[in-house]
């Protein structure tokens, strides 16, 4: 039997290092794949090792591997609705030998309580679609239309599969554009889910932020801090210490 790592490798799909704890990921140039904002949340949420954890949309299972090289010893289950994507993040996850600590499932967040336990996890953790739908034109390729626009789920479906999963007073933590953080405010609260959390992202100290890192909390007091912004360029261009902490680079 071939154990190689290339034997876990479809035509097309490649093998990418994520320079952290000699973890690595199957990805596919023809699918979605992570990007800055996933490393980020991944740095941003509060996880400790032992965790139960759940990831809504795991994709290419990023967010599971990277909070495991965070944090040895997390139990996490992770959620996809496309069945390819899911069944490449299996692999991943058998490439690092993590099939006993982060199962992959294939399913419909929407459906979450069909699929997981109620109020089992220390964690929700979720990188979701940025775009409403219909409010922009969809990409033709549906992996990358489900992944960047809420074709499958909308904010609202994402709240409740978390506040169902999580035990009280357990975390949350989400990557949004600012431009949707009033309206994720109000959405998270329907939910019981109440922001503790906020740190905005920049992509140098002039431009204005353009993505919000959020923690809530299930049913607690409300009380929101405002971490310091992350700057991720400085002012040559060049990564600031903190991406290059993050990136482990430093």
């Amino acid at each position: 039997m071939n154990n190689s790592p290339e034997s876990l490798l479809l035509p097309g799909e490649r093998i990418d290092d994520l320079q952290l704890c000699n973890l690595r990921i199957i990805q596919s140039p023809d699918s979605f794949r992570f990007g800055m904002d996933a490393v980020l949340l991944s740095d941003f949420a509060r996880v400790r090792p032992g965790s139960l954890v759940c990831d809504l949309g795991t994709g290419t299972g990023i967010l599971p591997l990277l909070l495991y090289g965070r944090a040895h010893g997390i139990q996490c289950d992770a959620v996809e609705i496309q069945p390819d994507a899911a069944e490449r993040a299996q692999r991943s996850m058998a490439l690092n030998g993590l099939e006993e600590s982060i199962h992959v499932h294939c399913g419909d967040l929407r459906d979450i309580r069909s699929l997981l336990p109620h109020a089992k996890y220390d964690l929700v953790i979720c990188n979701p679609p940025y775009t409403p739908e219909k409010s922009a034109l969809l990409s033709p390729n549906p992996a990358l239309s489900t992944a960047r626009q809420e074709t499958h789920c909308t904010l609202s479906d994402i709240a409740a599969a978390s506040a169902w999963l999580l035990r009280n007073h357990a975390k949350f933590s989400l990557m949004l554009p600012v431009a949707r953080l009033t309206d994720a405010f109000e959405t998270l609260r329907q939910y019981r889910l109440e922001p503790k959390r906020l740190r905005l992202v920049h992509a140098n100290e002039k431009r204005p932020a353009r993505l919000a890192l959020i923690e809530a909390m299930l049913d607690v007091h409300s009380g929101l801090i405002i971490e310091p912004p992350l700057i991720v360029k400085d002012e040559n261009g060049n990564d600031t210490d903190e991406i290059k902490r993050i990136y482990h680079k430093s």
